[in-house]
This record gives C-alpha cells, structure tokens and sequence, in this order.
C-alpha cells in the first residue's frame, strides 16, 4: 500500500467556499487553511483542516447541494465554547434541534458539548431517557438544563 493515500471530506458549494473554509478555520482551534491565496481567484478546491480533521470545499457551482445528511459534528468541553461556536455558526443561517445548526452556507453542524453522550449513555436508563427527552426540546443544547433532566430536578 502506499503511504501517499490521503482522506478528505469534500463539501460541494456552489461557491464562496473560501469565505467559510475562512471563517471555520477562524472559529475552530489548531485548525489551518491549505491554500489561501491572498490575493486573485477563488480557488475551485479550497483546503483546510479543522482542529487536525482534513477537509476539502468544491466551488463546484449549482449543481449539488448540501444536506443535512452529512454535518460536521463539534464535541465542546463547557457550556461558554458551546455558546460560542452555535452563536458564531448560526449567524446567517438557521437553527434545528437537538444541538443542530445550518450555517450561512448551508453546511449542517451539530455542536454538541462532552457531557451529552456521558449522561445518555449512563447505566441508569431513566435518568439517561430523562436526558434524552431534555434534549430533544433544546435547540442550542444547554448543559445546566441537561444535567438537571438526568437528576430529575426538572
């Protein structure tokens, strides 16, 4: 095999996918933008990774395009790196449910902080089933309302 083999999720826009590979690079830390030209042309390939996970945008035209099929799911460590990240992304674009977003380019993102797949996930399922039904009437997932379902203090 060879060790020149490369993996990339590639996003199909149908353009301006310089100005969002711009803005995730700004928005998700230890991550950088491939081929920035400064000045000139969009580029048609636009590479860039988010915190070490290589992705690539295709300014490829009308002919495709995103679904929330695929997103780009964010896992956050507190509840002020959620906030931040959802009101950054959301800006232009629109909310869902259950911690989902689609931004102003029509990119689906879930923003999902470290503590949600812990309490669903817990050995005891009714407080873990308390969790999930918390969840699912949240758009913007909040961590306080999540971890008071599981207690039952809701």
């Amino acid at each position: 095999m060879s060790d020149t083999v490369n993996v990339r999720t590639c996003l199909w826009f149908a353009s301006g996918g310089l100005a969002a590979a711009r803005r995730y690079v700004a928005l998700i830390p230890n991550s950088v933008l491939e081929n920035d030209p400064l000045s000139g042309p969009e580029p048609i390939v636009v590479l860039f990774t988010l915190n070490g996970v290589p992705f690539q945008i295709l300014n490829g035209g009308p002919r495709y395009h995103l679904t929330p099929a695929a997103s780009i799911a964010v896992t956050t460590g507190d509840q002020a790196e959620t906030d931040r990240l959802w009101a950054a992304l959301v800006e232009g674009g629109e909310e869902s449910y259950c911690g989902w977003l689609v931004d102003r380019w029509g990119v689906s993102w879930q923003i999902v902080p470290d503590v949600l797949p812990r309490l669903l996930g817990a050995s005891d399922r009714v407080a873990a089933g308390r969790a999930m039904q918390a969840m699912l009437t949240m758009r913007k997932l909040d961590i306080a309302g999540l971890e008071a379902a599981f207690l039952g203090a809701q």
